[in-house]
């Protein structure tokens, strides 16, 4: 089992990246921002890229899998910080749900 603070870093910075760099793309075709956000946004998606191979798993699946779950969580904050939206019950229950699920692919024990 890998040691739990480090794992949630490499995921919360892996999101941070992700998030980042689609919402380049969603602020240039979606708000008509300047192409030139596309050239933080491709470097913020290859930052995410290099982020989640560090992740301390043998199989990428499993990897990839729980960290779906801290993007969703994530993505929730990001429509509060960023967007200034805030999150109704419905996105934090399911953000909470997710962040369980995520939890017992990444450590619970495995036979």
């Amino acid at each position: 089992m890998a040691p739990a603070l480090p794992t949630i870093a490499i995921y919360v910075l892996a999101a941070l990246a992700e998030i980042a760099g689609c919402f380049a793309f969603w602020a240039w075709l979606r708000l008509e921002k300047s192409a030139f956000w596309l050239v933080p946004g491709v470097a913020a998606l290859i930052a995410f890229a290099c982020l989640l191979t560090l992740a301390p798993s043998d199989q990428a699946g499993r990897a990839f899998a729980a960290y779906g779950g801290v993007y969703i969580a994530s993505s929730v904050l990001w429509l509060w910080a960023v967007e200034g939206r805030l999150p109704d019950q419905w996105d934090i229950a399911g953000a909470l749900l997710a962040i369980a699920g995520a939890g017992i692919i990444l450590f619970m024990p495995r036979g």
